[in-house]
């Protein structure tokens, strides 16, 4: 019976932190400019710690959703200043894969506009005194992985960059790429191919990047997306969500940024 108790007590304690964690975590949309544009991106951060290492998340293709926030919500559970940015302007949404291709289109042959939209975010951080802007990082989902990964060849001044399921394909890379950079792919993702593979890490390997790559047995695109397996039945396209790449590479991405982000 004391034991138990005991292990009632240590849960409900745990439970009690977990709670804690979550009350004191701020969410909120906020606007700001890239260029001409008006931008509405999402915030997430502990209102109790000072001052915290910062995530750029980079959403899929659809845009800044809630898919996006959960993630920045998710990292400020874990004491990070998290910030889904919004690439199109104006918080657009795209309600199907023909007007997000054509949304996401241009950011792939205009990297100018696409490292401008992500430096927005970045200015903006400076609004936000508990935002280590020189402790950074940023993490994208398929589109947002491949601008993230863009990020990265470009040196803007993070430290890591992670990709979920994101494209390998970029801008011509200088002599030395500086971030430290995170491949979370599934396995069967038809929508980069292998020799897609092979020409990303023979890019990488030519240049000396610090790099990791992790291929999740049977995960096909999308495959951290709870949504995705209906996405992909609406739209019939080679995507679902796989609850177990899901968590191993959150798990991997969080060891990761640990071992690049001091807090």
């Amino acid at each position: 019976m004391k034991k138990q108790t005991l292990v009632v007590a240590a849960t409900l304690i745990f439970s009690l932190m977990t709670f804690a964690v979550y009350a004191h975590n701020e969410g909120k949309q906020i606007t700001y400019q890239s260029g001409n544009t008006n931008c509405k991106g999402y915030v997430a951060y502990n209102a109790h710690i000072p001052k915290m290492p910062v995530v750029l998340v980079i959403p899929e293709w659809w845009g800044c959703n809630e898919y996006a926030k959960m993630r920045a919500d998710m990292l400020a559970s874990m004491g990070y200043f998290a910030f889904a940015v919004d690439m199109y302007g104006d918080g657009y949404i795209a309600p199907t894969p023909k007007e997000a291709g054509e949304r996401a289109s241009k950011f792939y042959t205009d990297n100018a506009l696409a490292m401008q939209r992500i430096d927005a975010a970045i200015q903006k951080l400076k609004d936000f005194p508990m935002a280590d802007v020189e402790n950074m990082a940023i993490i994208g989902y398929c589109f947002g992985g491949s601008m993230a990964l863009n990020a990265a060849r470009a040196n803007l001044p993070v430290k890591a960059v992670v990709s979920f399921h994101g494209g390998l394909k970029g801008i011509a890379n200088p002599a030395e790429i500086k971030p430290k950079i995170l491949i979370c792919h599934g396995g069967n993702d038809n929508f980069v191919p292998a020799d897609e593979v092979t020409a990303f890490k023979s890019e990488m390997d030519k240049v000396k990047v610090s790099y990791r790559f992790i291929d999740y047995p049977g995960a096909t695109h999308a495959f951290t997306n709870p949504e995705a397996t209906a996405v992909g039945k609406k739209f019939d396209m080679p995507i679902s969500y796989n609850a177990e790449a899901d968590k191993k590479s959150w798990m991997d991405m969080k060891a990761f940024l640990a071992e690049y982000l001091k807090k």
